[in-house]
C-alpha cells in the first residue's frame, strides 16, 4: 500500500508543480522554474491538487470497490433489473418496445428532415414547392398517429390492469412507512398475527457516520427483512405515520406511495428464491437515504419454518401487561428499545435535531404525569413524531422509563406496563 501511495503521489502531483509562474504579492505572475504556486494560487491549480488528494485517497481505498449486488444494484447497470415477476417482465417487455418505436419514428422524422435540407437546398438551384394543402398528407399524418398511440396504449393498458389487481391474494401485509424505518403487520395468509419493525443496520449507520463505506450491499442492510414465499401471490398494503414514503422493490416491478391517513395497495408473486433490495423512493427527510426495503424470498418449507420461529420468538417476547418490573430493568430493555427505534430520530444525546424535539430536558419527558408520555407514544405528535401502538405494553414503558431516567434527566420515576395497558383501552 506504501509503495503505491509513493507511486500515485509521484505520479499525480506532477502537474501540480508550475515550472512557470508564480504569482507575487501584487498578484502579477513571474517565473520561478520548479516552485509550487503560492496560497494565492489560481482556480485551475487548486483543482488539480484537489483532484491528486482525491485520487490519492481512492489508491489508498482499494477496499471500498463493490461489486453487483444480486437482487440489487449493479455496478455500471445501464438498463432496468433483472426481472423476478411476471408484472416486471411485462413492464421491461413494454418499455423495449416503447423505446423501439420511439427510434424509429427519431429516424423516420429526422431522416426525411434532413435528406430535405440537404436534397432542395438553395445553392443546388432548388426551388420550393408553391401549394397550400394536401387532403391527402392531412389525413396521412393524422391516421398514422393516432394508430401508433392505439398501439402503444393497448399493451400499456394492459399491463397497468395487471399491476393493479390485488385480488385473490395468498398473503397479505401491511407495510407502513415512518421515518425512518418500515413497519410490517402479517395481516392475511400464513403468518397472519406476525409484525416487525424494519430498519437500517447499525453496522451500516456506523459506516455511513465514520465516511467508509464497505459491502456490496451498502446502507441496504437492514436488520429484520420482510419474508415472503415464493410463487405466492402477495399483496401489500400501504400507509405512513408521519409523511409521505414510498415503497418500491425494482426487482419486483412494484412502486406504491405510502400516504398518511389513506390505504394504497399492489402485489408481486416472486418467482425465484432469494434477497431483493428496494428503497424508500419519495423524499420524505433528512435520513431518506437510510430507509432501505430488504425482501427475503423463501422456499415454501423454509417460509413455514420461519412463520412457526417467528411465533415462538412472539410468545418468548410476549409480557405480562400485568406484571411489576423494577426500575432497572425497565431502564435496561427501555435502552434497546430506544436504539432501535427512537435513536435515529431524537439522537444517541437525546438532543434531536431541526423539527425532532429533544429528549433531554423535555418538559413532557420530565412531566409527574406518565400519560403525557404515554399518549405521544401512542398517538403520535404534529405530524412528526409517529405512534407506536405496535410496540408492546413492556416495551412502551421500558422506553419512557428509560428516557425518564437517562441523560440529565434525573426523575426517579418508574412508568409500569399497566399504566400503558390502560391508557390502550
Amino acid at each position: 500500500m506504501a509503495s503505491t501511495l509513493l507511486e500515485a503521489s509521484t505520479v499525480l502531483a506532477t502537474p501540480c508543480i508550475d515550472d512557470h509562474v508564480q504569482p507575487t504579492k501584487s498578484n502579477e505572475m513571474i517565473h520561478v522554474p520548479g516552485n509550487r504556486v503560492s496560497p494565492a494560487e489560481p482556480l485551475a491549480l487548486r483543482v488539480c491538487k484537489g483532484l491528486t488528494a482525491a485520487a490519492l485517497l481512492g489508491a489508498a481505498s482499494g477496499t471500498w470497490a463493490v461489486g453487483d449486488l444480486p437482487g440489487g444494484p449493479a455496478v455500471r447497470q445501464l438498463d432496468l433489473h433483472p426481472a423476478v415477476t411476471r408484472i416486471a417482465s411485462a413492464q421491461q417487455d413494454l418499455h423495449h418496445m416503447m423505446m423501439y418505436i420511439c427510434i424509429v419514428i427519431f429516424v423516420a422524422v429526422f431522416g426525411v428532415m434532413f435528406y430535405s435540407i440537404f436534397a432542395h437546398r438553395k445553392s443546388k438551384g432548388h426551388k420550393a414547392a408553391d401549394f397550400h394543402e394536401s387532403t391527402t398528407v392531412e389525413i396521412v399524418w393524422t391516421i398514422v398517429p393516432f394508430l401508433i398511440v392505439i398501439g402503444m396504449a393497448l399493451p400499456a393498458t394492459k399491463v397497468v390492469v395487471a399491476q393493479k389487481d390485488t385480488t385473490n391474494a395468498d398473503l397479505t401485509i401491511k407495510a407502513t412507512g415512518m421515518q425512518w424505518k418500515w413497519g410490517y403487520e402479517y395481516i392475511k395468509g400464513d403468518g397472519e398475527g406476525i409484525q416487525f419493525i424494519s430498519t437500517l443496520d447499525a453496522s451500516q449507520r456506523a459506516l455511513s457516520d465514520a465516511g467508509t463505506p464497505q459491502g456490496d450491499n451498502y446502507l441496504l442492510k437492514v436488520d429484520n427483512a420482510l419474508v415472503v414465499p415464493v410463487d405466492k401471490k402477495v399483496r401489500i398494503i400501504t400507509t405512513a405515520n408521519d409523511v409521505i414514503h414510498s415503497f418500491m422493490v425494482p426487482a419486483f416491478g412494484i412502486k406504491q406511495d405510502a400516504i398518511p391517513g389513506f390505504v394504497r395497495d399492489t402485489w408481486f408473486r416472486a418467482e425465484k428464491i432469494g434477497d431483493y433490495y428496494g428503497q424508500c423512493v419519495e423524499l420524505c427527510g433528512k435520513e431518506h437515504a437510510y430507509m432501505p426495503i430488504h425482501v427475503k424470498v423463501l422456499s415454501a418449507e423454509d417460509y413455514a419454518k420461519w412463520v412457526d420461529d417467528k411465533h415462538k420468538q412472539m410468545q418468548a417476547l410476549a409480557d405480562d401487561p400485568n406484571k411489576v418490573w423494577t426500575q432497572d430493568e425497565l431502564i435496561a430493555r427501555g435502552e434497546k428499545v430506544y436504539t432501535a427505534n427512537c435513536a435515529a430520530c431524537h439522537q444517541p444525546n437525546g438532543k434531536g435535531g431541526g423539527a425532532i424535539k429533544p429528549l433531554d430536558g423535555s418538559a413532557k419527558v420530565l412531566s409527574d404525569d406518565a400519560n403525557v408520555q404515554i399518549n405521544v407514544l401512542l398517538h403520535g405528535q404534529n405530524n412528526i413524531m409517529p405512534a407506536w401502538k405496535q410496540l408492546s405494553d413492556t416495551e412502551i414503558a421500558a422506553v419512557i422509563t428509560y428516557t425518564k431516567n437517562h441523560w440529565s434527566n434525573k426523575t426517579g420515576q418508574t412508568v409500569q406496563p399497566a399504566e400503558v395497558l390502560a391508557a390502550r383501552k
